[in-house]
């Protein structure tokens, strides 16, 4: 399956995980999603469309989380998990370029209490693919290396 959208999942470096979502003016709560442009990679996409939609120009990814038919426009969406570099804020404004120059709402939710009813219905089961894959093996390795740095702090 080849995807035509990527998605940019940033978790929080507190315990327990948080999801980085945003609250479009006229869409409801989203993740940080965008098409891929001819000669990028996924991966690519994911950072580019990250930096776009919410300002985090400092990020790598750490995880291919996988390909998912959204079953919306025949789209297929490609997830990464990224660590952002530094530090982020509880929750921010960002205006974008594109996208007829909408400011969006960032914020942190909790993976076992994510906002479904302020989504749209791709987004609630883009969701439910992420958590399925964050709790996979695979996944965790990412995790524990997101992870590390603020274990380690914790124990200095």
């Amino acid at each position: 399956m080849r995807p035509d959208k990527a998605c940019s999942i940033v978790l929080s470096s507190a315990w327990p995980p948080r999801i980085l979502l945003f609250l479009h003016p006229q869409a409801g709560v989203q993740l940080v999603k965008g098409t891929i442009e001819q000669g990028e990679t996924p991966g690519q996409a994911a950072l580019r469309e990250l930096a776009e939609e919410s300002g985090i120009s400092a990020a790598e990814i750490i995880d291919d989380l996988g390909c998912w038919d959204s079953a919306h426009h025949g789209q297929t969406w490609s997830f990464h998990l990224c660590r952002a570099d530094g530090p982020l804020p509880e929750q921010w404004s960002h205006q974008t370029l594109d996208d007829h120059g909408h400011r969006f709402e960032f914020f942190w939710a909790s993976l076992d209490r994510l906002p479904y009813d302020d989504c749209h219905p791709v987004f609630r089961r883009a969701l439910v693919f992420v958590c399925e894959a964050l709790g996979s093996a695979r996944a965790l390795g990412g995790l524990a290396s997101l992870l590390t740095p603020l274990r380690t702090s914790l124990r200095d």
